[in-house]
């Protein structure tokens, strides 16, 4: 059966990167040597893998990570720390409960 991964990387300028693969180790080596000139991890290395998920589903696998690119950086950093309550806190809709003072302005 293949795997596919969701994941996402934190940047030497501590943004995240999120994607998806069928070979984690080789993807992240990929991340850090700079393939790509013109990808976005090219100029944040090295990164570091922070959080993953396995699926055998590739549909699956690509509809988290979508969901999870569009999210703000608070709310990537509660599914890294695996803090559940601020992961829920941080779905909720801002104009019905507002923003705390633990709000960050960068999204990424």
């Amino acid at each position: 059966m293949k795997t596919y991964f969701v994941y996402i990387l934190k940047c030497a300028d501590e943004s995240f990167y999120t994607g998806m693969t069928n070979n984690l180790e080789r993807r992240c080596y990929e991340h850090n040597i700079g393939i790509d000139i013109e990808a976005y991890t090219f100029k944040r290395r090295p990164v570091e893998l922070v959080w993953f998920e396995m699926f055998t589903d590739p549909t699956q696998a690509i509809v988290i990570e979508k969901k999870i690119k569009g999210w703000s950086r608070r709310k990537k950093q509660a599914l890294i720390d695996e803090d559940w309550d601020k992961l829920v806190r941080y779905s909720k809709n801002y104009t019905e409960y507002g923003k705390d003072d633990e709000s960050s302005t960068s999204s990424d």
